[in-house]
């Protein structure tokens, strides 16, 4: 029997877990899905995944892949989601050809951060809480400088293995969206911590801690240590991850 390539969508609220990729002493969104397949398949399955998303990270659509021999049940995706706990849902199966590679593929991935001002008690898990006066066209300003830089050295957490800190961003801007203010960015790749870097550092514009010429510094500096990571995770989300055409 011939083995066959498969690319798993699926989404979920990271709140209860330590991010998406397998941890020894954790529980992750990795392991739920894997042990998910073993109890409807009877056999152990390894997951590749596209993004690896941190602790309390969010995800509308994310993907792994995995190999697999044998019949996949006809109602994979039912079965999967009635086992699954609820924070965790799958969208899709694709076979795919065996080449094709769920991260090293991906054409494009589309972040955004969410910032509330006032207290509300429905979004306090689904983003962050920040009640200060924030000069909104400073932020917009800084959303622009940061798409005309290919280096983001400087917003890359430490203890990365990464061959390059180069990124071609396509698209970064604020918005205020119903009670929500919202950094949406979109890139050919991230860093790790390079989102949660780029919008602590821009809310230090906001309040006018930081200015734009500081942010230019910052950048060109190639040094993390002058960056500002200390926004949580749970205001973040992976929106989207595009491939190709005929990937699928």
């Amino acid at each position: 029997m011939t083995t066959q390539r498969y690319f798993l969508e699926l989404s979920y609220k990271g709140t209860l877990y330590s991010g998406f990729q397998r941890q020894d002493n954790a529980n992750s969104i990795q392991s739920e899905v894997e042990k998910a397949f073993s109890v409807l398949q009877k056999s152990p399955v390894e997951l590749t995944s596209s993004s690896r998303t941190d602790t309390g990270v969010h995800a509308m659509q994310n993907y792994f892949h995995f190999d697999y021999t044998g019949l996949i049940h006809p109602q994979f995706v039912y079965k999967m989601n009635a086992i699954l706990p609820p924070d965790i849902v799958i969208s899709q199966l694709y076979p795919v050809s065996p080449e094709a590679h769920c991260r090293y593929d991906a054409s494009s991935r589309e972040y955004a951060y969410y910032i509330y001002r006032s207290k509300n008690p429905f979004l306090r898990d689904r983003a962050y809480y920040y009640p200060y006066t924030l000069e909104l066209e400073k932020m917009q300003e800084a959303a622009r400088l940061i798409k005309t830089h290919k280096d983001f050295t400087s917003f890359s957490k430490r203890n990365t293995q990464v061959k390059t800190f180069f990124c071609s961003i396509e698209q970064s801007e604020w918005a205020q969206e119903k009670d929500c203010l919202v950094y949406r960015v979109k890139a050919n790749r991230f860093l790790r911590g390079m989102v949660r870097g780029l919008t602590a550092t821009m809310l230090l514009i906001g309040r006018g801690k930081l200015e734009l010429d500081g942010l230019q510094t910052i950048l060109l500096a190639k040094d993390n240590r002058q960056a500002d990571f200390s926004v949580p995770g749970h205001g973040l989300f992976l929106m989207q991850v595009n491939f190709p055409p005929g990937i699928f």
